[in-house]
């Protein structure tokens, strides 16, 4: 079931960094996540109810949107 929330996720287990572009088109990554909480979302039916209550004000993050637009543009 498509997420109205998440667009998308990418997890990279060799920094555990967590990316995921919002619906919105806003994109940001998160530090320090475990594999087992990216592999929950990665699974999970309801994403945006799964990254409220096991990502959202867990994690260290940033706001890579504007990273990701001057990569595009060059």
């Amino acid at each position: 079931m498509p997420s109205t929330v998440i667009a998308q996720s990418s997890y990279d287990a060799k920094t555990a960094r967590l990316t995921i572009t919002f619906t919105t088109g806003r994109v940001y990554q998160y530090y320090g996540v475990p594999p087992s909480v990216a592999a929950g979302l990665r699974f999970a039916t309801f994403k945006g109810q799964f990254f409220n209550t096991q990502i959202r004000d867990r994690y260290d993050f940033r706001e890579v949107t504007a990273l990701q637009e001057n990569r595009i543009a060059r």
